[in-house]
Parts: structure tokens; sequence; C-alpha cells
């Protein structure tokens, strides 16, 4: 299988993948919202094509509250029926269930390490495996694959980029946290 770097090189039309390759993927996060955001994306990306994501990423910010963890935890089952009927994002229940149950989980992570990036901190450094068992007793629809991407895409798990990507440097000069186990 082609890493994403040999895939973003070898399709120059897919400006989607290309984007985010140059600009997202990797790149640690600081901001609860933004790593909130990208959980529920790699959620949403569960059995799908990851570009299908992209595509859709604008009208997901929209229709998330710009994934204001507070106010995605205040949905209720009318806003369940509004993300349902929303053709611009994924309606399938299991995901849009997942974004509203582990924004309220955020919410109580908050409460003993201050922030989810906080609770991130303090369980690093964790082998894959580890990480996916915490994230699996902590969150719901978090399995392997989802917990590998969230992290490595993050900053949290290393293997992004391959190191002769032009990338990775610019990924390496702001310290992710997989370079400081």
């Amino acid at each position: 299988m082609a890493t994403y770097c040999e895939y973003c090189n070898a399709h120059p039309e897919d400006t989607f993948n290309r984007e985010y390759h140059d600009t997202q993927y990797g790149f640690p996060l600081s901001g609860d919202d933004e790593l909130f955001e990208r959980l529920v994306l790699e959620i949403n990306q569960a059995g799908l094509s990851w570009i299908t994501i992209l595509k859709k990423a604008d009208n997901f910010r929209n229709s998330y509250d710009n994934f204001k963890i507070e106010k995605v935890a205040k949905y209720n089952e009318k806003d369940r029926e509004r993300l349902l009927a929303d053709a611009g994002i994924i309606r399938n229940r299991l995901k849009v269930n997942a974004a509203i149950v582990n924004a309220q989980k955020i919410l109580g992570l908050k409460k003993d390490f201050g922030s989810f990036k906080g609770w991130l901190d303090a369980h690093h450094p964790l082998t894959k495996e580890e990480w996916t068992k915490l994230f699996k007793k902590t969150f719901v629809f978090t399995g392997g694959e989802i917990v590998n991407e969230f992290l490595m895409s993050t900053g949290y798990l290393s293997g992004a980029h391959e190191e002769q990507c032009p990338v990775y440097r610019k990924v390496a000069s702001l310290r992710p946290a997989w370079m400081r186990k």
C-alpha cells in the first residue's frame, strides 16, 4: 500500500488530499475544538474514502457549530434528526451519536485534565495498542484505525509523512508530541 505522501505525489489532480497533506496532516493541534473536529472527521471516515470527508469538511463545520464542544455536547434529539437529514454530511446514526456522546465525554475529561489536549498529553506516550484501549474505554466509535489516524494526524503518533517528504520537516519543526517521547 502506498503511503499518503506517495499517493499525493502520484495524484496531483487530487487537490483536496494535497492541501490536507501539505497543511494539516501530522501537524500538532492545540485547540480542543480542533482536536474534536479531527476526531469527528476520522470517525465519519470509517468505511468511506478520506476524499469524501475532505469534500464535506466545510459542511461538517457548519452542521456541527464549528465543532464547539460545549454546543455539540448539548445537542438533543431534534439536533440528531437535523444532522441525519443533512445531505452535506455523513448521515449515519451511529456516527452522529458518536459526535454528541464524545463531546459530552470530552467535557468530563476537562474537569480532570483541564482540556482534551491535557488528557492526550497526560497519557502520552503510549503505543498504538495502548491508545486504542484507552480511547475505547473513554469514547464511542473509536476503533484501532480511527484512533491511529486521529493520533497520527494530530502529531501524537509518528508516521504521517515519510522523512524525505518536504512536509515532514515542517511538521518536525513544530516538535509534535511523538518527537517528545
